[in-house]
């Protein structure tokens, strides 16, 4: 049986972990974590591409089972970098010396998050791109705007109180920033309350909630 090691000082796990069970093309569950891979994002699970014979087909999947046929080249291990707004771990990880989100990226089934990476996959997505290879043999919408299209479908957006035209939206990171009108992310920013978002009257008003202004 395969042995998944993960260093205990990284995620706290022990030494030897179960199997892992395969989320979507950047996430996974190891010894009960759920561990987002840093740096990247992956075609979500219900998301269509488009190949290069403009045929639609479900590239969320393609990139799960990429996932899944990575991590199954040799014991996983990973070190933490943060954890997200929905309580994920976001690591960076392994499968033997195959780094994963640098070999998701380069086979064309993840683009860079380079906000989050700072360009680590940067020569791996160009590598991509140039060879046509996966998602990008065809045409795609970006996961980060697919996910936003999605949650605008289902939730459109309730029209603010009165005068409260303050948008208390919470980031993936779990960051609390309110914008107001003329902003830069104003128009962008759709509010869930089912999240917790909520609209604000007054600066003070969100502050005193423990909203923080947007820098832009």
């Amino acid at each position: 049986m395969t042995r998944w090691l993960v260093p205990l000082l990284a995620l706290g796990l022990s030494a030897a972990a179960p199997a892992v069970t395969i989320v979507d093309g950047d996430t996974f569950v190891l010894a009960g974590q759920t561990i987002r891979l840093w740096g990247v994002d992956a075609p979500e699970g219900r998301q269509v591409c488009v190949d290069d014979r403009n045929r639609s087909y479900r590239c969320g999947d393609v990139a799960r089972e990429q996932l899944r046929g990575l991590i199954a080249r040799g014991p996983v291990s990973c070190e933490k970098r943060d954890r997200d707004g929905y309580g994920r771990t976001v690591a960076r990880c392994r499968a033997g010396d195959v780094d994963l989100g640098a070999a998701l990226v380069r086979a064309g089934w993840a683009v860079e998050q380079p906000h989050f990476s700072g360009g680590a996959y940067e020569r791996a997505e160009a590598q991509a791109k140039a060879a046509r290879r996966g998602i990008w043999a065809g045409r795609f919408e970006l996961p980060e705007a697919w996910r936003a299209a999605r949650r605008a479908e289902a939730k459109p957006p309730a029209p603010p109180p009165g005068l409260c035209v303050l948008k208390g939206n919470i980031n993936a990171k779990g960051r609390r920033i309110f914008h107001a009108p003329g902003q830069r992310d104003y128009a962008a920013t759709a509010i869930d309350t089912a999240k917790g978002e909520r609209w604000f009257c007054t600066a003070a008003e969100a502050e005193a909630a423990g909203w923080v202004a947007a820098q832009r």
